[in-house]
């Protein structure tokens, strides 16, 4: 691939919007097409952002030969049908969190991308951060000893109506995809997936989570993760990893940090900063630039066996508080 990556968009709202914004920004980035259910949408987005091509249905844009990677920002519903268009098209793929509905259309996605030899991505943007790139780098090199606990939220006050997307089931609504893939995805990067998962659940008249709390435990270290996940309270949304030898808290608004500060038994605390936007979702596109020009079909900072790691404890706690989305025929396992 040369030096221009060519991007197609999928999807118009709020999130696309942010996405593209920051994805002008790079170097060697060029937006070449863009989709929607409707033209109208889809035309409207094209203009904004002066894309030559704007497509009234998801066709065009996986038929499009200039489009090397279709950014999908579909609600959590479509994102399997979606990424799986794609693919089977021969298009890189950078799809939104969480990857899909559950783990079985996540782990058919892999194996899509897998044998098509084809880039594919959660679009995980922390993971992606500068400074949570640090922190990580810290934790590995033992800077706080062993993990024993890890704390995380992100709760919005709300409250959303009834009507909302967020609250509809049909769309995998509720505060887990939404909000609790964050906490869950902190601690899984730096502790792995959990050998345990404890849950509990406020639903919503319409039977998705209003607020979830959850406890996952690793058997071979002792380390425990406290998380939870809300649409109608105002957490703290911040994180603490505590270690043997000390602690690293980050302030609110933990997944796109502007600092963090790294307490070490027997030393002054010590603040950790970046110059770097920590707002912007530039960094998870420049990943994948950077992995396309250089051939590869996963990120390292976000490989694909941590996104399906991550589906499974999203399972596992939907199954612990009874969230099941009318789309799944049968329970999915935990």
């Amino acid at each position: 691939m040369g030096e221009t990556v060519r991007w197609g968009i999928l999807a118009t709202g709020g999130i696309a919007e942010r996405f593209t914004t920051d994805l002008l920004t790079l170097d060697g980035a060029e937006v070449v097409a863009v989709a929607s259910r409707t033209e109208a949408s889809a035309k409207a987005f094209a203009d904004r952002f002066g894309i030559p091509r704007a497509y009234g249905e998801w066709a065009g844009l996986f038929a499009d030969e200039d489009v090397d990677v279709v950014y999908v920002a579909t609600p959590h519903h479509a994102h399997r049908e979606a990424a799986g268009l794609a693919l089977e098209a021969g298009r890189a793929v950078l799809c939104e969190k969480a990857l899909t509905l559950n783990a079985r259309e996540a782990e058919e996605l892999v194996t899509l991308s897998r044998d098509r030899g084809l880039f594919l991505m959660e679009a995980m943007w922390m993971y992606c951060n500068p400074l949570i790139r640090r922190l990580a780098e810290l934790v590995r090199d033992g800077a706080i000893g062993e993990i024993r606990t890890v704390q995380a939220d992100f709760g919005l006050a709300g409250p959303f109506p009834a009507d909302h997307r967020l609250r509809n089931p049909a769309v995998g609504g509720g505060a887990l995809l939404d909000l609790g893939v964050y906490p869950v995805s902190f601690a899984q990067l730096l502790l792995g997936e959990p050998d345990t998962v404890h849950a509990h659940a406020l639903l919503s008249p319409e039977g998705v989570d209003l607020n979830t709390g959850m406890l996952l435990g690793w058997s071979d270290s002792g380390a425990s993760a406290l998380l939870s996940c809300s649409l109608d309270a105002d957490t703290p949304l911040t994180a603490s990893v505590t270690g043997s030898l000390g602690r690293i808290d980050i302030p609110r608004g933990f997944f796109f940090p502007e600092r963090f500060t790294l307490h070490r038994n027997g030393h002054e605390p010590e603040e950790i900063t970046s110059s770097d936007d920590p707002h912007s979702l530039r960094h998870e596109a420049a990943e994948v630039m950077r992995c396309l020009r250089a051939g590869a079909t996963e990120s390292p900072l976000v490989p694909l066996d941590g996104s399906l790691a991550v589906m499974r404890t999203l399972d596992a706690v939907r199954d612990r508080i009874g969230v099941r989305y009318p789309q799944e025929a049968v329970a999915t396992p935990a």
